[in-house]
Parts: structure tokens; C-alpha cells; sequence
């Protein structure tokens, strides 16, 4: 390639064949890791080059197209460099085209941020190439509008779809956004509805950020549709491939520019707070500084350095924090009952069985009356203290209500958590009337050094035969593990069973295999940790039974985090269910949700339904080894 004779037109379709099968059979890193940065050094200034490279690639068969075009684009270092080595390839090659348009956008999503940059940012440096990128961006305003799409693409597809939309928008001029304004809306519009209807946090939040920049890019003038949400890593990455940074020598440097900077440059010596003020000076306008001048600020504060904030004492019996919960105008009093009500009614659980449902009632319709940090924790923990101190009747009522008329799905999804803190706290053990935590939640009291008074017998009789012993050799010191019986064991049938039998019944707000697909999803999951709870109960197998069938119900169904949800209870009831009873009671069962597990770890493409199913089958191959090595 380096000798051509003057005046003489030279074939490179030979080099071009090489190119294409060195590149369709594996080697395309050792070739094009050499190639393309050689082009792109000769095409800088040298236009015979880039002709040269031009027709290099158009050369190229269509059957190997694909492999080539996938090399120089990810391994071009920038956008303009790619339109230096490709020129309008993409205009003149429909399968360069299918590639660049199609399948590296739409069908493929394992390329990086940066390719993705360099890709629509070719599409976007010549005239010619703007109407593809356009094209580009309707479909993938389409792909991610789709409900179909969102509910069968796995996470990562939507989040890099979600940024090539970005990247789309920011190459957009403003006369091209104003031609394709009204289409942008709908898009927007179908989009997010699709995107807030699914269980997956995750997809919900790429759904209003990508909503929010499709709407600053269309209404420049007006107001601009906001969401609340938290900032992370990926969202702040999404949001700054909508600035599009230029390449700093297409930017012209002008005299003033450079003033700028060394002004720039001289402005950190000063400090900081005079840089502030330098910079906020010239935005206050002078009406508002002579209205500062006639401002109150030479009144005398009052002195309240030693003012008491006066405490409202709370309630102290039981019956009193129904009445100021129900009907009380003071907000203090209530605010103050609302703090103290978890602790009141674990100290009183013989006055709190004889309103246990009434007050279950009340705290399950509570609202907030005034701004308490913590409102909806001190609440549920309110919920939780009631439901462990008389488990079976309130359960009666939470899991009646949870298919009860007039709720909201908010409503629902919190009878669900405390159904399952409450199973939490029953099933660990209690000493001398209280629950014993994880180390992680158990109070630790710091005892002054030398106050042997403070410390209880046993332990300092311990001590002295500690002191006196004299070992040889010393093992691994075991601590005693906390013991007492499972108080769920009794009440673990009336946790679960309500629960899973009217799933099937749509109400007239309700509709769990309809819409309401989210409290599904957490109806499913609070199965399964029912039954990971309920292991060497006595109900545990009749458990097992009824929740594999519900399982094998909804096993096809459409939203991934359901599907994570009935897996997860394949892996609670394989872990609860004694092996012996697994075999003798649900053999054929176990055979079939086999089969399903294979298919779901071949064809389910959310990553994660495919670990768990894959776990499943580990178990079950587990526990038939197990079974295997005992002697009959």
C-alpha cells in the first residue's frame, strides 16, 4: 500500500478480501490493532489516504462486512477519526449499514460507553449521515417505548439502549428537534408509562432520567417534567452523556479566550470567599440592594440560648394512645404517642391482646399528621410489636385486609413487611422475655473498668476458675449459642396460607396477575421467606406442597422480578422441607419444576432468574447426593 505509480490507478480489492478473512476467522485484534492506527495517522492530512481507506473498506464482501466494520469501530480512538476511515460507507453499504444502524444498537448491548460515543458521533459529522442518526434515534425511542421490550430484555439491553438515546439527543440540532418535536413526545410519553409500570427499580429510574433529558431537550422555553429519585454512579453517567464535549480542535481559540483562561488560571491565589463574592456581585440588581438597605437588620435578637424545649409527656397506657391516635387535635400529644407506642406495647402485652386488632387497625390506616423523622419506621415497628405480641389473631386480620376493597397498594405492600418482620422475630429465639438479635442489632453496655459489682455472679466465679486453671493446650473457645423454642412454629399457617389462596381473584382495585404485577412480585418473595422461616415446623411440608403449586402456576410469567420471586421459593422450600418428605410427598413435582429450572437457565434473559434457577438445580443435586450416601 505504500507504492503506487504515478498517474496510475491501482486495484486493492485483493487487499481488501485479506483484510475481510483475516478478520471473519478470529485474528481481527492482531490485524486491525496495527492497521487502524497507521490510517488513521496517514488520513490525518493526506485526503489520497483517505480515499485509499475508503475504498479498502467498500472492497470488503458483504460476507465479512460485519467483522470488519466491528474492528475499526471499536477501535477507532474518536468520531472523527471513524469518519476519516470510513467516510459514507454506511450510505453506500447497506450490510455497513445494517451493522452501524441495526445490530450494534439494537440487537447487541455489550459495548462500551465509548463506542457507543464514537459510533452516533460518525453518524453525525456529515450531512449525508444526520438522516440515519434521526432514523436511529426513532427506533430507539420504539425499542425502549415497547412494553413488550421491557418486560423481556434483561436490564443491561435497557440501559444501554437508554444511552444510545442520549447520545442521539445530544447531536441533535434545534432545527432537528423541532421537526421531529411532537414524535419525541409520544415517544416520551409511551416510555416511561412502561418504564414506571415495572418491578425493577432499576428500569423505573432509567425510565425518568431518560423521560427527564428528552423533555429539557424539547421544551427549551417551557417547564420540563422532573422526577424524584436517588442519584448514583450510573445515573450521573447517563445524565453527562447529554452534554456533548467537542473535540478540542474543532473548538477556534480566540484572543479573548486566552485572557479568559489566564485570568482563569491567576484566580485560584486569591481566596475563596472573594472569589464568591466577585462572582455574585454583579448579579444583584440594584433594587434589591437598596431594598436591603431599609431591611429590619438592626433590630436586637431576643436572647434564646437558654430557652427548654417543653417534652409532652406520652400516653402510658394503651387504651389512652388509641384515643389521642383516633381523635386528638394536639399534635404533640401525638407525636409523642406515635415515638413510644412500639415500646409501650412490648411492655404490656396482656393490656395489648385485649385491643391487639383495633390498634392493628388504627396503625395500618395512620397517617402522618406531622413532619416525624422517621414516621413510617416508627409505624411499621409500631405494626410489628402488635403482630408478635398476639400473632394469631392480628395475622387473621393484616392477611384478611390484604385482599380487602378500599386499599392502596402502598397499604398492601406494608401488610407484607410486617408479616415478615413479624415471622423474623418469632422464629428467633427469646431469653427472659426478649428477642435475641444478630450481634449487629444487640445492645452493647460498656461497663467502667474495675466494677465487679456490675457483673453478674456466674461470670465472675468464671473468672476465678479462669485465673486459677492452668491449661497445657486450648481450642477454639465456642461460644453457647442463644436456645428457646420457635414461637412461629404455632402461627406460621396463619402467616402463610391466607396469603396464598386468593391471588387468582381480581377486585375492582386489585388485580395481582393483571397490572398490579408489583405487589406480586413482593407477594412472591414474602412467601418465600415465610417458608425459609417455617423450616422444622410442623406445617412446613403442607407449606411446601401448596407453595410448589402456586409456583408452577405462575412460573411463564411475564415480569422478571416475579419470576426471581417464584425461584427464590423453590430455593426456600428446598431448604425447609425435610429431604426424606421432599421424595416420598412431592416426587413428580420436584421432577417437573427440574425440567423448568433447565429451560429457565437456557432461555430466561434476566441474568438473575438464570442464577437462581441454576442454584435450584445445585440443591436439588445436592440433596440427592446426601440421600444417595445414607445407608437404607
Amino acid at each position: 500500500l505504500s507504492l503506487f505509480p504515478g498517474g496510475l490507478d491501482c486495484s486493492i480489492s485483493f487487499v481488501s478480501h485479506v483484510l475481510g478473512k483475516v478478520c471473519i476467522h478470529g485474528r481481527q485484534k492482531e490485524i486491525l490493532g496495527i492497521l487502524v492506527p497507521q490510517l488513521a495517522e496517514l488520513t490525518k492530512s493526506d485526503c489520497i489516504w483517505q480515499r485509499i481507506c475508503w475504498r479498502l473498506l467498500e472492497c470488503v464482501p458483504d460476507r465479512w462486512m460485519e467483522a470488519v466494520v466491528l474492528g475499526f469501530v471499536q477501535r477507532a480512538p474518536g468520531a472523527d477519526v471513524l469518519s476519516r476511515l470510513l467516510g459514507n460507507l454506511v450510505v453506500k453499504n447497506k450490510k455497513a449499514q445494517f451493522v452501524v444502524t441495526q445490530k450494534m444498537l439494537l440487537l447487541q448491548y455489550g459495548h462500551t460507553t465509548v463506542v457507543l460515543q464514537n459510533l452516533l458521533g460518525y453518524l453525525s459529522l456529515d450531512s449525508l449521515r444526520r438522516a440515519l442518526l434521526l432514523t436511529v434515534l426513532q427506533e430507539l425511542l420504539e425499542t425502549w417505548g415497547s412494553s413488550s421490550a421491557v418486560k423481556h430484555s434483561p436490564p443491561e439491553q435497557q440501559l444501554y439502549i437508554s444511552k444510545a438515546i442520549l447520545i442521539c439527543l445530544s447531536h441533535l440540532k434545534e432545527p432537528e428537534i423541532e421537526s421531529c418535536r411532537q414524535e419525541l413526545l409520544t415517544s416520551m410519553m409511551e416510555g416511561v408509562k412502561c418504564h414506571l409500570d415495572s418491578s425493577l427499580p432499576q428500569l423505573r429510574r432509567l425510565g425518568m432520567v431518560v423521560a427527564e433529558s428528552i423533555s429539557s431537550k424539547i421544551n427549551t422555553q417551557g417547564p420540563v417534567l422532573t422526577f424524584e429519585y436517588e442519584d448514583d454512579d450510573e445515573t450521573r453517567e447517563l445524565k453527562s452523556l447529554l452534554v456533548q464535549t467537542p473535540p478540542l480542535c474543532v473548538v477556534p481559540s480566540l484572543p479573548n479566550d486566552d485572557r479568559s483562561e489566564k485570568a482563569d488560571a491567576a484566580e485560584p491565589l486569591a481566596p475563596e470567599s472573594n472569589k464568591k463574592s466577585q462572582t455574585a456581585a454583579p448579579v444583584v440588581p440594584e433594587e434589591e440592594s437598596d431594598a436591603e438597605l431599609d431591611s429590619d437588620d438592626d433590630l436586637v435578637p431576643y436572647d434564646m440560648s437558654e430557652d427548654k424545649e417543653l417534652k409532652v409527656k406520652a400516653p402510658v397506657y394503651i387504651r389512652d394512645c388509641i384515643e389521642v391516635l383516633t381523635g386528638s387535635e394536639d399534635v404533640d400529644r401525638w407525636e409523642a404517642t406515635v415515638k413510644a407506642l412500639e415500646s409501650l406495647v412490648r411492655r404490656n402485652p396482656a393490656a395489648t391482646r385485649e385491643v391487639s386488632v383495633e390498634l392493628a387497625k388504627i396503625l395500618l390506616h395512620l397517617e402522618e399528621k406531622t413532619c416525624i423523622e422517621g414516621f413510617v419506621e416508627l409505624r411499621q415497628r409500631a405494626q410489628v410489636a402488635v403482630l408478635t405480641t398476639d400473632p394469631i389473631p392480628v395475622s387473621k386480620y393484616l392477611t384478611s385486609q390484604f385482599y380487602s376493597l378500599n386499599y392502596s397498594l402502598r397499604q398492601r405492600m406494608d401488610i407484607l413487611d410486617v408479616l415478615v418482620l413479624a415471622a423474623q422475630e418469632l422464629s428467633c429465639p427469646r431469653i427472659h422475655g426478649k428477642t435475641k438479635h444478630s450481634d449487629a442489632q444487640k445492645p452493647r453496655v460498656q461497663l467502667l473498668p474495675g466494677s465487679d459489682s456490675s457483673k453478674d455472679w456466674r461470670t465472675i466465679v468464671d473468672e476465678r476458675i479462669k485465673s486459677k486453671t492452668r491449661r497445657f493446650a486450648t481450642g477454639q473457645c465456642h461460644v453457647e449459642l442463644p436456645s428457646g423454642p420457635n414461637e412461629f412454629n404455632s402461627v406460621a399457617g396463619h402467616f402463610f396460607f391466607p396469603l396464598i389462596q386468593h391471588f387468582d381473584r381480581p377486585l375492582t382495585t386489585f388485580d395481582l396477575l393483571g397490572e398490579d404485577h408489583l405487589v406480586l412480585g413482593r407477594l412472591v418473595h414474602t412467601l418465600a421467606v415465610l417458608m425459609y422461616l417455617a423450616v422444622n415446623t410442623v406445617a412446613v411440608t403442607a407449606m411446601g406442597k401448596a407453595l410448589l403449586e402456586f409456583v408452577w402456576t405462575l412460573r411463564f410469567h411475564t415480569d422478571s422480578y416475579v419470576r426471581q420471586g417464584l425461584l427464590s421459593c423453590v430455593s426456600s422450600l428446598l431448604l425447609s422441607v425435610p429431604a426424606q418428605l421432599l421424595l416420598t410427598d412431592m416426587a413428580e413435582e420436584l421432577l417437573e419444576t427440574q425440567s423448568w429450572l433447565g429451560d429457565v437457565v437456557e432461555k430466561d434473559p434476566n441474568g438473575d432468574c438464570r442464577r437462581l434457577a441454576l442454584q435450584n438445580l445445585l440443591l436439588m443435586e445436592n440433596l440427592k447426593k446426601k440421600l444417595e450416601a445414607v445407608p437404607s
